[in-house]
């Protein structure tokens, strides 16, 4: 048995391990299932404790069913669902359920930093105070919940607090911790101004440290726990989407990620921190060091298709449900679905907007309205590169990870509508490639992820756009964009409905 690293990415619905040698070569995978609870509209939370089960059984499977030889496991490095609330006690005892990043209740308190701050707080981080990360939550429990705020001796992201389990240590990545939007972006620090702003005491941020920092061995603990030998190092890890970024090789300002996970993100590549986007997208440090990437964010991405599937086509293959779509035509007969079911980010940051079918009519087949999703996930994207294009920005690859890689139509969508080269990877493994490629870097395998890069990510499939389908997505796009302004104050007066239901 060969020296390996693990990467763990933690995401919203599981974890995956994976087992990497120096070369690139996956040697195993393991990974497991955690819920998600959803007890009112507008709330997601999660308790910590299932992301350390979840891990522990995934690494224990690679030990005993895979036959990974602990003394072999050099490193570990860590990718993960961003946004997440984790507030811990004096004792470092978890206080409440994880808030995450597809929660949005925090509406009035993203709407009170922007009243007390306006323009400077966006000046400050590069990031608009959107619902679903750390301050607005943060003041939501300190507003809500004040007797937890009291006991809160530190707040920690859903990675960090798995990692801290695993070493004992508390540190916080700068590419998770920028999405707090309480770091000062030019000076790569947490932010006084800020942080007195909203009564957030410094001592609740946790250290700053670099995504391929050294954060401690495995503890005695969890070596008893897991079955991980006492001697296998750690590294600080990274964003997920920081991470998808490396694992997909997005290594120059003219790629670009589109990743169809349980959310959707469009991501860039930035090479100089002090690019601002007015907080329309979001900017964030890289876990690549010295380096940035600005990324648009679809919430209800691959959860959309999902929840149709669980819905409609709950006993069938998922890869067929998709599939399935090609017995439609361009444009699903002209239905089109808008995929805000649980809000939206960008271009439209709007905790109440709701997602709707618009076309309906008697002569539509399932296959059209899975077409019709497919379509309008990738239009929700198309949103977001006519922002980068805005600002001068062009693009000759993007690079298909995640859901939308795994489907040849889904794929032949996003070129037509992006009306550029979409390539998919070879090795495909997502957030949890970019850990793995972390941890190889930390043990020294490779000078930087750079050099990494050329060893671990490679190319396959390629799709060009289709001249007659690029047209035809032209003329939809622009009734699409139609949608939102169309439906926003219908779905609001429905949410506020929905509201009163649970006063």
């Amino acid at each position: 048995m060969t020296d390996c690293v693990l990467g763990i990415d933690l995401g919203t619905s599981a974890v995956k391990v994976t087992a990497v040698t120096a070369k690139g070569e996956i040697l195993a995978q393991e990974g497991m299932d955690f819920p998600l609870s959803h007890p009112r509209p507008g709330y997601a939370g999660q308790d910590p404790e299932d992301w350390v089960s979840a891990t522990t059984i995934s690494i224990v499977r690679l030990i005993l069913k895979d036959k990974l030889v602990p003394d072999q496991i050099i490193g570990v490095s860590y990718s993960g669902q961003m946004h997440g609330l984790v507030l811990l006690d004096s004792n470092n005892q978890v206080l409440r359920p994880a808030m995450l990043w597809n929660d949005t209740r925090a509406t009035q308190q993203r709407d009170e930093i922007m009243a007390a701050m306006g323009n400077r707080f966006i000046e400050i981080t590069h990031n608009a105070p959107l619902e679903g990360v750390v301050l607005p939550k943060l003041l939501w429990v300190k507003e809500n919940q004040p007797e937890i705020f009291r006991q809160a001796k530190t707040f920690i992201l859903p990675k960090d607090y798995l990692r801290f389990k695993m070493t004992g240590r508390l540190a916080l990545d700068y590419s998770d911790a920028t999405g707090t939007v309480m770091v000062d972006m030019d000076h790569q620090e947490w932010s006084n101004e800020i942080l007195n702003a909203f009564g957030i005491p410094e001592e609740m941020c946790p250290q700053l440290v670099h995504s391929t920092s050294e954060t401690g061995n495995i503890s005695a603990w969890y070596s008893e726990y897991s079955g991980l030998s006492t001697a296998t190092r750690t590294f600080a890890g990274g964003a997920d989407n920081a991470c998808g970024a490396i694992g997909a090789g997005i290594d120059r300002a003219t790629k670009v990620l589109s990743s169809i996970g349980t959310s959707g993100v469009v991501l860039k590549y930035e090479p100089n921190r002090h690019t601002n986007y007015d907080g329309v997208l979001q900017f964030e440090d890289h876990a690549v060091s010295d380096a940035y990437y600005s990324m648009g964010v679809t919430l209800a991405a691959g959860y959309s298709l999902s929840r149709f599937k669980k819905i409609f086509a709950d006993k069938e293959d998922f890869a067929e449900v998709v599939k399935s779509a090609g017995k439609s035509a361009v444009g699903a007969n002209g239905l089109l679905f808008a995929p805000y079911i649980v809000g939206e980010r960008a271009p439209y940051p709007d905790a109440d907007i709701r997602g709707s079918f618009i076309g309906i009519d008697g002569s539509h087949q399932r296959a059209d309205f899975v077409r019709a999703v497919l379509e309008g996930i990738v239009f929700s994207f198309r949103d977001i590169f006519d922002i980068y294009e805005r600002h001068g920005n062009r693009f000759d690859t993007v690079v298909s990870i995640g859901g939308g890689a795994k489907s040849p139509l889904w794929q032949q969508i996003q070129a037509d509508i992006f009306n550029v080269k979409v390539v998919s990877l070879t090795n495909e493994q997502g957030p949890g490639l970019g850990a793995a490629m972390l941890a190889a870097v930390g043990v020294g395998w490779f000078k930087d992820i750079q050099e990494c890069t050329k060893q671990f990510v490679r190319f396959r499939d390629v799709y060009l756009p289709q001249p007659q389908n690029v047209k035809k997505y032209q003329q939809l796009y622009h009734i699409y964009r139609k949608i939102y302004p169309s439906t926003k104050e219908i779905t609001h007066e429905l949410m506020d409905y929905r509201r009163m239901q649970y006063q």
